[in-house]
């Protein structure tokens, strides 16, 4: 398929150009201990004066913070990058390298950059999330493995919708540089769980910025409280953003009028 082709390729030339500068790695690493401790810390905070948040457990909203920084290690690896660049290619009127490709615009404006040394990240959710699960002493069967890949691959897709359509508005409204602090403000609130909050930002959470399904729900399935109506509703909702997003995209680019204007 032309997806993985093109992005194995893409991959291996983003590779190649990250491993110039190593340093990046250790930087990388710092920040990613740095942001660990730091909601260690909130985490422990917030437990020092009870026993239980919203009826989850600390180990349990440990759990939740290990889905929020792997989530968060994939889309700055694999998404932001890639809105990022084309954010960059409409203002300068360079998407025309990109359009004028015999492949599918779409894809290639979506799987062009790839960073690394996010994997940290990656690696560090996963961690938590190991020592979460050994902390909750509970085994992961076969649902709840299914369920939280299931959700993951869901939420991320939500993610990346919500990426691209946001994006393609510079089509019309080119200064949107600020997108990217607005999102890492808004997805900060995931590192707790959804329910928590007033429903006003929890319906923001799940249908506005889809931060409850790329975070909440994959938690949920590791907890034993994901419920199959959920999940169907996930991938219902998945599929739907990505038929919106595939038009909103193809609207978009009849309104681009490149460099030549």
């Amino acid at each position: 398929m032309n997806l993985f082709r093109l992005s194995w390729l893409y991959f291996r030339v983003g590779a190649l150009n990250e491993l110039q500068y190593r340093v990046n790695f250790f930087v990388q690493l710092v920040q990613s201990l740095v942001a660990l401790g730091v909601g260690l810390a909130g985490l422990a905070l917030v437990f020092s004066h009870t026993t239980d948040l919203a009826g989850w457990s600390q180990a349990e909203l440990l759990a939740v913070m290990g889905v929020h920084i792997l989530m968060g290690g994939l889309i700055r690896m694999l998404i932001q990058p890639n809105m990022q660049r084309l954010l960059e290619d409409v203002q300068e009127g360079s998407l025309d390298f990109a359009l004028t490709k015999p492949e599918d615009s779409q894809l290639i404006v979506s799987v062009r950059e790839i960073r690394i040394w996010q994997a940290v990240d990656v690696v560090t959710g996963l961690t938590v999330l190991g020592v979460a699960l050994a902390l909750l002493q509970g085994s992961l069967g076969l649902w709840q493995s299914f369920g939280f890949a299931l959700a993951l691959l869901c939420g991320g897709l939500m993610i990346y919708c919500f990426w691209l359509m946001i994006t393609t508005v510079a089509f019309w409204v080119v200064r949107m540089d600020e997108i990217i602090n607005l999102f890492e403000g808004v997805y900060a609130a995931g590192r707790y769980p959804v329910g928590i909050y007033p429903e006003w930002l929890r319906i923001g959470l799940t249908f506005l910025v889809p931060v409850a399904f790329a975070v909440t729900v994959p938690a949920e399935a590791l907890t034993n409280r994901l419920t199959w109506q959920t999940l169907l509703g996930a991938v219902g909702l998945a599929l739907a953003l990505l038929l919106i997003t595939r038009w909103f995209w193809r609207f978009g680019l009849r309104h681009y009028s490149g460099a030549s204007a």
